[in-house]
Parts: structure tokens; sequence; C-alpha cells
């Protein structure tokens, strides 16, 4: 029998039913898809760009390799690991809206190709792809340990993975400041932009609820990736998370 505990999961700071996080989820995405670039520049000062740079770096892309791009979104990283010398990649987001945006922005792309499903249940056969990428997608799922499995199993033998997700600020002084960013402004610049102030309120909340660190490399290693580390970005506002399929 299942405790109350075990049946719920966050969603930002509130408790929901596990069955219930997805189509909550699903619906703040709906909601800012059509602005969800825009939002990105506007509450990171651009620095969302630098970030996913930093992730393409480390992913040192080759002519050879072909992409993953995991909860993917609008194709930001794909667009990156493209113009860094990858092959090809591929965009999965659960989210219909988001894809539907990407594919407009980058609709003359013969070497992007998109795919509506869950991290969770991904339709691709095992060992396809040299290199996988998440960005700011983790948070969002309801079962993170068996995303990441599903990312390691559809990974060929020598493949990486990055993630690339906000964490936890190090620094004292930081913090305050970032915390009165997130908490006063973002929700009110999404009520602007978006109309949508409680949207930004579950992604400011659904930052401060997610695991830490050491954490997601505990999680990691758990999926099954070897020499796992990570890199903080930005005082620890985002950190990189990579691991190896040996």
């Amino acid at each position: 029998m299942l405790n109350n505990e075990e049946k719920n999961i966050d969603f930002g700071n509130k408790k929901v039913k596990k069955t219930e996080k997805q189509t909550l989820v699903n619906n703040v995405f709906n909601s800012v898809a059509d602005k969800y670039d825009l939002m990105n520049d506007l509450t990171s000062l651009g620095i969302h760009r630098l970030w996913k740079d930093s992730l393409i770096n480390w992913l040192a892309p080759q002519p050879y390799q072909k992409l993953a791009d995991i909860a993917g979104g609008t194709g930001d990283i794909s667009m990156k690991f493209l113009l860094a010398g990858g092959c090809s990649a591929h965009i999965i987001d659960i989210n219909k809206e988001m894809i539907t945006k990407g594919k407009l922005k980058n609709n003359n792309n013969n070497n992007l190709s998109w795919t509506i499903a869950s991290a969770e249940n991904l339709p691709m056969a095992d060992n396809s792809y040299e290199r996988a990428s998440m960005g700011f997608g983790l948070r969002n799922i309801t079962n993170r340990v068996l995303a990441l499995k599903e990312v390691y199993r559809i990974l060929k033998p020598g493949g990486r993975f990055i993630c690339l997700e906000f964490s936890h600020v190090e620094n004292s002084l930081l913090k305050k400041i970032y915390d009165v960013w997130s908490f006063q402004f973002m929700p009110r610049i999404g009520q602007k932009i978006t109309g949508d102030k409680e949207a930004y309120n579950y992604l400011v909340e659904s930052i401060r609820q997610f695991p830490s660190q050491p954490e997601l490399t505990q999680m990691f290693s758990e999926a099954g990736f070897s020499r796992v580390k990570y890199r903080n970005l930005s005082n620890g506002i985002v950190t990189l998370h990579s691991g190896w399929k040996l």
C-alpha cells in the first residue's frame, strides 16, 4: 500500500498526484510556448544563450555525431549543436505547442527532426545516438531516474549525455539577489509578456525543489552513467551534468 508521500510529487511548492503532474506541466508550457524564447531572454538577461554555449562546448560535437535533444523545446540546443559541427539533431519534447513553435522557427533545416514524446518513454531504438542533451527539462519530469535511464538506453556505447538545469546557488549574497529577482520580478514579467503569472510562479518554485548537484550526480549513477561530473555556471544558478555510457 503506497503512503501519501509515495503517491505525491512536487509541482513547484505544491504536492500533487504523480498521475497529474505531467498534465499540469503541459498546461504551463501550452500557456507560455508562444513567448517562451522571448521570456528566456528577458528573465535570464540573455545569459541562457551563454549557458547553452557552454553545454555545446563541453559536448564537443563531431561531424559523425547524431544528437538526441530531449525536452528540446524550440530547438536552441540542437541548432547550436549543428552550428558547432554536429551531423544531425532530433528534438524530442512532450509538448506539442513547443514543437510547433520550434518547427516554425527552424523550418528550413533538413538536419533537424522532431518528435512529440515523453522523456520517460522515448520511441527510439537502443544504441541510436552518439550524444544526448537536455536543457531545463529534467525538473519538469515526473520520474527523473526513469527518464535518465531512457537517455542511457538510446545512447550508443561510448555516448555522452549532458544536462543543463537550474541548480542551487553557492554564494549567499548572490542567492539573496537571485531570490528577489526570481520571486518578485520573473512572475511579473511573465504576467506582462505571456499573461500567465502562475506559470512563472511554478517555474521559479520548481527550481527550488530540484535536487542539489550531488543528489543529481547520484541519480545519473543510478541510471547507469559513468564518469559523472558537473560544472557550475554563474555560481550555481545553473549546472551542467555530464555522464557517459561506457
